[in-house]
């Protein structure tokens, strides 16, 4: 490494503090709300971070991944720790442990932005649908998610790995009462399998608030009734349902194309 890197400290313990931390944050979905700090856990999501210009308090690195580590990981970050590669299962979530890793502090809570295209999350349960459709929203320009009271946590693990970087190009919004909906200026947009008019007939306004829902009861009675649109996505297949990422995807996409000139 340049000899501009700071001073790298090693660690060998199972029982150092900053170990026993990164177990709590591998393991535990919420640990982050107590610790006020999460853990991106490999190189891809470490990327994502810096290239949105954040910060790591600290930078973990493997003890043999250490000395090819690109040197401006570890001039990134407040703090350099080198673990042996016998700790690495303890601070993983990964079947397969990653060799690196970045410790930031949580993001402070944002408040809500009345005006902006967002992605309202009713009480869904699934990690890796949550990350799913974080990575739609920023994909399709939907500036700001919503979850709900009920939802999976933004800023687990698994959230995190499965939205591969999206959250640092997001406005998060985490345990949101139904109420505070009220304060949008922007429509809000249901999809029924019962209800409404077919997805591809509709015009579709933009910026608005697409709302997906748990993944067995669907959008809740309270959110459904602040509904300004409700519509149906076609399924020639003959399916039932759709996946709610799948859903999401479809969804944010079609109110994307209503951005683009024709």
């Amino acid at each position: 490494m340049s000899a501009a890197s700071a001073a790298p400290v090693f660690v060998t313990s199972r029982d150092n503090a900053l170990v026993k931390e990164l177990r709590r944050l591998s393991q535990d979905s919420t640990a982050y709300r107590k610790q006020g700090r999460v853990w991106l856990e490999g190189d891809h999501l470490c990327r994502a971070a810096l290239a949105r210009g954040l910060k790591p308090q600290i930078a973990v690195f493997s003890e043999s991944f250490w000395p090819v580590a690109p040197v401006e990981w570890a001039q990134s970050a407040i703090k350099t720790i080198v673990i042996s590669d016998a700790l690495l299962p303890d601070i993983s979530g990964l079947e397969s442990p990653a060799r690196m890793g970045f410790v930031l502090d949580l993001p402070a809570p944002a408040a809500l932005l009345p005006g902006a295209a967002s992605l309202i999350l009713d009480r869904v349960q699934d990690a890796g649908n949550v990350g799913s459709m974080l990575r739609s929203a920023a994909a399709f320009g939907f500036s700001q998610v919503i979850a709900l009271k009920g939802t999976a946590a933004l800023w687990s693990p698994k959230v995190l790995r499965a939205g591969m970087g999206a959250h640092f190009s997001l406005q998060l919004l985490e345990a949101v009462e139904p109420q505070a909906l009220d304060a949008l200026t922007v429509p809000i947009l249901v999809t029924s399998s019962h209800d409404g008019g077919s997805l591809h007939q509709q015009s579709l306004p933009m910026p608005c608030a697409w709302a997906m829902g748990h993944e067995g009861q669907g959008v809740g009675d309270e959110l459904m009734a602040r509904a300004r649109l409700k519509v149906r996505i076609d399924q020639p297949g003959g399916e039932e349902s759709l996946n709610v990422a799948a859903a999401a995807a479809i969804c944010l996409y079609a109110s994307s194309l209503a951005t683009q000139p024709g």
